[in-house]
């Protein structure tokens, strides 16, 4: 049996096989194909953050395959009572075909993985999402993938010195954001205050001056250059409306995409879970 914990789990031949069969699926929803590859399985999606673009795109996922998904909220789950996840694991094991799990802990989700028999997605946390291309796993995205990744954010922010050697050279970090996009293909932003961190806000706004991503950095990247963000966006901080809204944003179709790669992932690893 395989999860999706971490981006590195998967071969970079086998990245390139579900971006294949993404494309496949995408094109075929566009043709108004139907899929039925998950005609009788199930998808788990325990929640314990709050979620729109996970939650939809991995239930969209597993209904137009055929299958169905249904939502465990921690919140509303005997995991509120003190059930412990070693329990809801094993009996999630038995009524599932996989799980997708939103939470802050990278325990917590190791602990789902090691007690369920079913295959275990990382659907957001503390340390990852590497469901949402580019964004917390950077460092493990640049090796992978084989491009050159600049990290702009104030020092107090950056990556972990560990991730950028781990990155063999694909990574640097830098202060100064204009640095960070000099030359760039991509530019891609997130909010600068995550779950978890709202006591922080107003010294993550403070920290975070001058690195919004507007007209004025955006030409200091390559002409041609796109612009993404995993959503949800705060207009006017980390991003201006006039880029999230312009030419350069690559951002909705960049959401859309999470569905049809998803779509992939679950086919890989609920019909060939040993490969």
């Amino acid at each position: 049996m395989k999860n999706f914990l971490k981006l590195t789990d998967f071969t970079l031949a086998e990245h390139r096989r579900l971006f294949e069969r993404a494309a496949e699926l995408k094109q075929r929803r566009a043709e108004g194909l139907a899929e039925h590859t998950l005609g009788g399985k199930t998808l788990v999606m325990l929640m314990e953050k709050a979620s729109t673009r996970t939650r939809l795109s991995f239930a969209a996922a597993a209904f137009q395959l055929g299958g169905s998904a249904v939502e465990l909220a921690a919140g509303t789950s005997q995991l509120a009572r003190g059930e412990p996840l070693s329990d809801t694991a094993r009996v999630v094991s038995g009524y599932a075909d996989a799980v997708v799990m939103r939470t802050s802990s990278d325990a917590r989700l190791e602990e789902l993985a090691r007690y369920s028999s079913i295959p275990v997605i990382n659907g957001l946390t503390d340390g990852g999402h590497p469901v949402q291309v580019l964004t917390d796993a950077f460092a493990e995205a640049a090796p992978l993938f084989g491009f050159d990744l600049w990290v702009g954010a104030p020092a107090a922010y950056s990556l972990p010195a560990a991730d950028v050697d781990r990155a063999g050279g694909r990574v640097k970090t830098t202060t100064e954001p204009r640095m960070a996009v000099r030359n760039a293909e991509v530019v891609i932003t997130d909010v600068w205050t995550s779950m978890g961190q709202e006591a922080e806000s107003a010294a993550r706004l403070k920290a975070f001056a001058g690195f919004t991503v507007d007209a004025a950095l955006m030409a200091y990247a390559r002409p041609g250059a796109i612009v993404l963000h995993c959503l949800p966006a705060h207009r006017g901080e980390e991003i201006t409306a006039e880029v999230l809204e312009g030419p350069a944003s690559r951002v909705w179709v960049e959401a859309e995409n999470r569905m049809h790669v998803q779509k992939a992932l679950l086919e890989h690893l609920i019909l060939h879970p040993e490969e």
